[in-house]
Order: C-alpha cells, then structure tokens, then sequence
C-alpha cells in the first residue's frame, strides 16, 4: 500500500528536486502543493501522511501549517525542507512538531539517511 506523500514548496524546481529524491522503490501517492493553503488542505483530505514542508510560501508559510496540524490534531510526519537554517527556524519547527529539517537544496543522499533514520524506508 503506497503512503500519502506531500510536497508543498512554492517553487517548482524545489518540488520537482524532492520529487527526484525520493528512493526509487518507495511507494508513495504523490501530491504537490505550491503554499500553504494547499498543503493543509491536502493535509485535511488525507493526502499528507508524510509532508515535505518549505518554511517560506505565500498565503500561508510553514509555520502556519505546522501550527494548524498541531492544533487540528493531525496525524502526519514532517519534515521541512528549507532555505532558513537559523538555529531559531529549526527549534521553532521542531517545536510545532516537525520530525527533522533538511537544508535546501535537498540532496538526495541526505534525504534517504533521514528516511531510513526514522525507519520510514
């Protein structure tokens, strides 16, 4: 059974970047999201059992939606892909309950060492 995967990046170059690394065999339903707003309305239709997440967006940026699934009591895992690697930006996210934070541009070798981290491949 393939997992719900969400990839919600304002930039298509970002989402299209994430997209290609992603471990060949792991089989995940891909949905794009280019803010916010989508993203936690993909979020909220079932279709974000597991987020990548960029901080910066319009309409409604990371943070918003970290705060809204922990509010909303959605069951998903984050992990936030970003530009910003403030100490601040990643307490914040791992406060709102973010599982990790990657450093944009996502290298695909470090994404797969987190994946397997946390067991998710």
């Amino acid at each position: 059974m393939s997992i719900p995967l969400l990839i919600c990046d304002d930039s298509a170059m970002a989402r299209k970047q994430v997209k290609r690394s992603l471990p060949e065999d792991w089989e995940v339903e891909i949905t794009m999201a280019t803010n916010g707003v989508e993203g936690l309305e993909a979020i909220r239709a079932g279709k974000g059992e597991m987020v990548f997440l960029d901080l910066t967006m319009p309409e409604l940026d990371g943070y918003g939606v970290l705060q809204s699934v922990k509010e909303e009591g959605h069951k998903c895992i984050i992990i936030v892909i970003s530009a910003d690697i403030q100490p601040e930006a990643r307490e914040r996210v791992m406060g709102l309950g973010a599982l990790d934070f990657i450093k944009k541009p996502v290298d695909g070798k470090k994404l797969q060492d987190v994946l397997r981290k946390y067991g998710l491949i």
